[in-house]
């Protein structure tokens, strides 16, 4: 339960960072970024796999950076879906998708992976 809250936390200031940096993203008031966070977790776990692997052979030619397209769609669909999260187009998706993935690089490198632990 912790992770959820630790994950919900990190992705809130993702997206509140990206709205700040990037144009074209923003957010009406802050029940909005934080629905948006919650929408954007369902939405990583259900759509962006089955994103994945249908342009799979796209991300192959593209050496992976396809994904940030797949990343920018699945923002776009949160934005779509929620009133008071606006994604103006591709670039400023892809620009959401480039920030929300850094930060949560960071904070996976700060909080590190649930690896289990050998006991000897």
């Amino acid at each position: 339960m912790l992770r959820f809250i630790v994950q919900f936390l990190v992705t809130c200031l993702a997206l509140w960072l990206a709205a700040q940096v990037v144009p074209g993203v923003g957010f009406t008031d802050n029940p909005s970024l934080w629905l948006a966070a919650i929408l954007l977790g369902v939405a990583n776990a259900i759509v962006r796999p089955i994103l994945t692997i249908l342009t799979f052979p796209l991300t192959i030619i593209t050496f992976g950076l396809f994904l940030l397209v797949v990343n920018a769609a699945t923002i776009g669909l949160v934005a779509a879906l929620l009133s008071g999260f606006v994604v103006d187009g591709l670039w400023a998706g892809i620009g959401a998708a480039i920030v929300t993935g850094i930060v949560s690089w960071i904070a996976g490198w700060f909080i590190g992976e649930d690896r289990p632990r050998r006991v000897d």
